[in-house]
């Protein structure tokens, strides 16, 4: 039977993607059939985050037999199959992941009628000549095209999605909003938004307006120009006066995208940079992977590892390719030494990205890579002594499952990771992708060595679209032993052991001294941020390497703490979220945020906080205990009619009657103006059904197949809801059965309401402050226990919150869930990118790095996209040459134009010590005037000082932001004049 119009099981199975993506973009990607070809480590990689992220189709397409330098990263081979087509092995263990998708394998080779049967294409570790037939062929057949390869620590990432792709959200954030307080009449009117804080709109943003009364010609409007807390909307002169209230929302535009076809940008490329202390190598490697091609269609093989000829001639090749462009030949020669290299974390997140690439290519959702990516980790090699270490026959194949590793760190640094002893911390989407990383690198799986995984949780059925080492027959399992096993299984010669004892205080006996001094270093894979200090607190005291990594929907971020190096992560907190008043929530609530609060409270109020200590207020005692301790179902059934008709009609109506619609302030406005909303006491109705959900969210929380959204009798689920939750908190067998509860309401008695006189309602925190500051301490006990989670996928516990708040302003089930469990899920696309950043620092902390500038803390959004190493350091500056070789000094729009394209980062503020020689919200006359004068113009009319001639250069200070428009940290410039 259907409860709140879905099954009552596919709350365990509802995806994160659809949270993330969005009800439309899974639709679309529900209909799209995606082709990956070749099924190296790169392939799987890539095809796993699809199966995962929940496309109609996925066809593999590799006929070359597994080899043994396959497991160096492919994840789902086994020594078995070593000689089998790499397709058809991998076949079943990734279809496995995702029954709702159609996985399937092809023998044809590649051709234009196999090819034709597809919306995207995925080709992995493909020869040039390949790519650029097949890249044409998808290009005038509007067939969408993803492009990657990997070569040791080097990675390369294109994507075409053709002439005209139509972006509908750029971003991926929900749409802001804002209560208006004030708009003028006048050509143009200006719109006030309430003071609690700036509304967040930006300039060229579209909005829509609602609830506006007196002006409510205001429905729609079109681009406006932004200040900080008002803005203009266009002449509403012909409009009537306004009155009071209204909501403006923003409204996400579509964006228009051209791509070149894959043989176009090769000669024209536009690039991603993702770390501006390397700006200059994505074009040098552009090159060089071309000179690699060459040299691969030449020889019919790859260049051998440390090899001087063969990288000699990658090198005289790359230099044919770049017709005189400066080159970087001991880059080139790097890629050359690592063309047979195949490092698991490397295509882990080059596969991350180039699958999500493909869903925006499907769902038109987030901002796609325009067009190339290139990418290294050369960090990750010897800080020192690089050619002694690194010689031909450290590097050479051994005939192991290691040779894709060993290609480019040799023997020696195998061997040690064999020997490492680390401590997996959690097991959820993070630890299933870091023991996979683990179990292909090798770690802890010499004699000597170890990997200890811990987690208390048991698997659930919402799990297995993003914790991919799982399988439905494992539901219920500890994930500790559950993942370790799957993990094993990858590499048999994995020494993993599981525990499911949690970490903190009360375990340091299990996890001692001993244990932690045996340790080589630490992985968290936590989901909170108490466990995240705590393991941090212990890696210090032991000065034990801890390895960071977090994710939040598309975006996610790897920090490494290294003892005596480093600061560690509780060097830097993130600022408090802000907390909403009481006062709003319990009587003045205005926005989704303060209902779904609301809501949450009320569970817990109701159903947790109670029954886990019902004498800690005498009231408590009264209700759980006597007046409202239940004895049978019924009686659940009664409690939960009553509770609705206090909580929905009573309590508005005594609100209303403290605070009638049209009363005044002692200034003279309507109290119920600005953030106070007039609400409607409701009356019970039994067949009450679910109104559409608003434009643009989805109608409930179905993921494939897609089911259309049943009308449901809303009053009546909330009783059924409440009665059940209420019937747990007493141990008492509950029921779905909708016509049963109905009849049972039939004999429920509600008193009438009577306005209760002296009803004290408080509108102000202060106010409800001193009014808590007067109730005394209650006696202790103990009483009926029940743990109900908020943010537990169970229907009752979903279903009670969602229609807590749809009762007060209509919302829909998924949306609620989001924000009300404060949940940002974890997606595998980003998971993926962000654990395979952080095994590249396992890489630098087993070698002893003891550079900082080796180490690289990462920042990502794959939505917009936005990938960001960063590690400055005090040594780090740009360098800008001030004198033009015409003798001219540059000026100020000469000096925003080299940044834009050198360093593709555009200027936001620009100043000299204390003197703001540019910013975007400069008065328009004034950049007029600015724009085109020297630099040392500018800096001395601002500053009024003269520059000294022995000053040959200055220092400014820079904002700046990328190509998604995100904030960039840059260190300062130096401007050379002389």
């Amino acid at each position: 039977m259907e409860f709140f119009g879905v099954p009552p099981d596919i709350f365990g199975v509802f995806p994160p993607f659809r949270y993330v993506l969005g009800h439309e973009a899974m639709k679309r990607m529900q209909t799209s059939n995606v082709l990956v070809s070749g099924l190296r480590g790169l392939g799987v990689e890539v095809a796993k985050n699809l199966v995962l992220g929940g496309v109609k189709s996925v066809t593999l397409h590799d006929p070359h037999p597994a080899a043994w330098a396959d497991l160096a990263s492919q994840f789902y081979l086994r020594e078995e199959d070593v000689g089998r087509s790499r397709a058809e092995a991998t076949l079943p263990r990734l279809a496995e992941l995702n029954s709702y998708v159609a996985v399937s394998s092809t023998r044809e080779p590649l051709s234009k009628e196999l090819l034709g049967t597809f919306q995207v294409v995925v080709l992995t570790n493909s020869p040039l000549e390949e790519q650029l037939w097949v890249g044409d062929f998808c290009h005038d057949h509007g067939i969408k095209l993803v492009v990657a390869d990997t070569r040791g620590l080097f990675g390369q990432l294109f994507c075409d999605f053709g002439d005209d792709m139509v972006v509908t959200d750029p971003n991926g954030e929900q749409p802001l909003s804002a209560m208006v307080s004030m708009v003028t009449k006048g050509c143009p009117g200006e719109v006030t938004c309430l003071d609690e804080a700036r509304h967040g709109f930006e300039t060229g943003d579209f909005v829509t307006f609602t609830e506006v009364e007196g002006m409510e010609e205001l429905n729609r409007c079109g681009p406006v120009e932004i200040r900080p807390y008002t803005f203009s909307i266009g002449d509403t002169s012909g409009y009537g006066d306004y009155v009071r209230g209204g909501i403006v929302t923003q409204v996400k535009m579509p964006k228009h995208i051209h791509f070149k076809r894959l043989r176009e940008a090769l000669a024209e490329p536009e690039m991603m940079v993702t770390d501006f202390g390397k700006a200059e190598r994505p074009s040098m490697l552009h090159w060089a992977w071309q000179g690699l091609h060459r040299f691969l269609r030449q020889h019919g093989r790859a260049p051998r590892p440390r090899h001087q000829g063969d990288a000699a001639e990658v090198v005289a090749l790359t230099k044919e390719v770049a017709a005189g462009a400066e080159l970087d030949e001991e880059l080139v020669r790097e890629l050359a030494f690592q063309a047979t290299g195949d490092l698991a974390p490397v295509n882990a997140f080059i596969g991350g990205l180039a699958a999500q690439e493909v869903m925006k290519a499907v769902s038109g959702k987030f901002t796609p890579i325009t067009q190339w990516l290139y990418f290294d980790a050369l960090e990750c090699l010897p800080e020192e002594n690089r050619d002694t270490l690194l010689t031909e026959e450290q590097c050479r194949p051994r005939n192991s499952r290691y040779d894709g590793q060993i290609a480019v760190f040799g023997a020696e640094l195998q061997a040690k990771l064999g020997a490492q002893k680390y401590f997996v911390v959690g097991a959820g989407a993070i630890g299933c992708e870091l023991l996979k990383n683990f179990a292909m690198v090798g770690l802890g799986c010499g004699p000597e060595g170890s990997v200890t995984v811990t987690d208390m949780d048991t698997i659930e059925k919402s799990n297995l679209n993003r914790q991919f080492l799982f399988r439905p027959w494992d539901v219920t399992k500890l994930k500790s032993e559950r993942a370790a096993a799957a993990a094993q299984e990858m590499n048999p010669a994995l020494r993993v052991s599981s525990r499911t004892d949690r970490v903190g205080p009360d375990t340091e006996r299990v996890y001692d001294d001993d244990f932690f001094e045996g340790l080589d270093g630490v992985a968290n894979a936590l989901d909170n941020v108490d466990a995240r200090l705590y393991m941090d607190r212990r890696c210090v005291y032991y000065r034990k390497p801890l390895l960071e990594s977090g994710t939040l929907g598309t975006k996610g971020n790897v920090q490494v703490v290294i003892p005596f190096l480093s600061e560690s992560y509780s060097s830097s907190q993130d600022p408090p979220e802000k907390a909403i008043p009481i006062c709003t929530l319990k009587n003045f609530p205005n926005a989704i945020e303060h209902t779904l609060q609301w809501a949450r409270d009320e569970f817990e109020g109701l159903f947790k906080q109670p029954a886990e200590n019902p004498l800690e207020v005498l009231e408590a005692v009264q209700r759980s205990l006597v007046s409202d301790r239940p004895r049978a179902w019924p009686d659940c059934v009664a409690w939960a009619c009553r509770h609705w008709h206090r909580q929905y009609s009573n309590n508005i109506r005594q609100l209303l009657h403290n605070f009638p619609p049209g009363q005044k302030t002692n200034s003279g406005t309507l109290f119920w103006s600005g953030p106070k909303r007039c609400p409607h006491p409701l009356v019970f109705d039994p067949d009450n059904v679910m109104p559409p959900a608003p434009h643009g969210c989805p109608p409930c929380p179905l993921w494939v197949p897609p089911v259309p959204c049943v009308p449901q009798p809303l009053h009546l689920d909330y009783v059924v809801a409440a009665a059940n939750l209420f019937a747990q908190s007493y141990g008492i067998a509950g029921s779905r059965d909708r016509a049963a509860v109905a009849e049972l309401l039939r004999h429920v008695r509600v008193p009438p309401f009577a306005p209760k006189a002296g009803v004290r309602i408080h509108v102000s925190d202060q106010e409800l402050q001193s009014a808590n500051a007067a109730l005394g301490t209650a006696c202790g006990g103990t009483g009926a226990h029940m743990d109900p989670t908020w943010g537990f996928c169970g229907t009752f516990r979903l279903g009670f919150g969602a229609i807590s708040q749809t009762l007060n302003p209509f919302f829909c089930v998924p949306q609620s869930k989001l924000i009300a469990g404060k949940i940002i899920p974890a997606i595998a696309t980003t998971t993926a990118a962000v654990v395979g950043l952080a095994c590249l620092e396992l890489f630098k902390l087993v070698q002893g790095h003891r550079r900082l500038s080796s180490y690289k803390n990462a920042f990502l959004n794959l939505a917009l996209p936005f990938y960001y190493e960063v590690e400055w350091t005090l040594w780090d500056r740009f360098e800008v040459q001030g004198l033009q070789p015409d003798g001219q000094e540059m000026t100020l729009r000469q000096f925003l134009a080299y940044f834009k394209k050198e360093h593709r980062l555009e200027i936001t503020m620009l100043s000299q010590g204390v003197s703001m020689l540019y910013s975007f919200f400069m008065p328009a006359a004034k950049l007029r005037e600015r724009h085109d004068q020297p630099m040392t113009e500018i800096v001395t009319r601002v500053s009024k000082k003269k520059l000294g001639r022995h000053v040959k250069a200055l220092v400014f200070e820079l904002c700046c932001n990328d190509d998604s428009d995100a904030d960039i940290e840059v260190p300062y410039v130096r401007y050379t004049i002389r």
